[in-house]
């Protein structure tokens, strides 16, 4: 089996938020697909303090894996071993790789259990006061100046023409860079949600502004994990 586990958004995040059934799915195997080790770890040590880390047996899955550098660990599936699928915050599969696993043991007839848990980009979109029933998850913006703004425009367009809620995304580091261009770009009238340090007890930042109020009150953003979300 492939269970796909949820990680925390924010490491201050009181476990009681999660299903006990997650450290259950940890506990029941040493065989994970990871990320990134590192994050991996400190989320298995989250839910399974007890769990040796000297037992993880653990596999990149990332954006540049292919199934060639995974194969060691895909024989070990079709032998009956277990594994988890982790992401680097939230959900696994959603703004993340995983995918590439889950289609493998779709075909492998090998069962996938998702287990449910936090999405930043859910957890943004309905926190916006937008279309929740009508909405496009875009990804990261382009990072040639040029081709972002002609896709922060045309984002702008679509909601305006069919009401669809736009959602986006950006490398922390370019937060600050991305929110000037908002600014610079969008008409004044435009709606923005910004949805910061989402399930932090402390630091968690979301608010719903138009263009004109956000160009009085810029928000500090660099390297914060943060959704961007346009809408009417």
């Amino acid at each position: 089996m492939l269970f796909l586990l949820p990680a925390y958004l924010s490491e201050n995040t009181s476990i009681t938020h999660f299903s006990p059934v997650i450290k259950e799915y940890i506990m029941q195997t040493d065989y994970f697909f990871v990320e990134n080790e590192k994050t991996a770890r400190k989320v298995v040590k989250f839910f399974a303090p007890e769990k040796k880390q000297s037992d993880l047996k653990l596999f990149l899955l990332d954006k540049y894996t292919e199934n060639a550098d995974i194969k060691e660990a895909q024989q070990l599936m079709l032998k009956g071993q277990d594994f988890g699928l982790l992401s680097e915050a939230g959900l696994p599969c959603i703004a993340d790789p995983g995918n590439l696993m889950v289609k493998w043991c779709h075909e492998k007839n090998i069962r996938v259990i998702p287990i449910s848990g936090p999405s930043s980009i859910i957890l943004a979109l309905i926190s916006s006061g937008f279309n929740g029933q009508e909405f496009t998850f875009n990804g990261y913006l382009p990072i040639d100046k040029s081709e972002k703004k002609k896709q922060i425009l045309q984002l702008e367009i679509l909601v305006q023409k069919t009401g669809y809620s736009q959602i986006f995304m950006e490398t922390p580091y370019r937060n600050n860079a991305l929110f000037e261009d908002l600014t610079k770009f969008l008409s004044p009238n435009t709606k923005l949600c910004i949805a910061a340090n989402i399930n932090d007890p402390e630091q968690e930042f979301i608010k719903t502004k138009t263009i004109k109020e956000w160009q009085k009150q810029k928000p500090e953003l660099h390297k914060i994990p943060a959704v961007f979300v346009l809408g009417k």
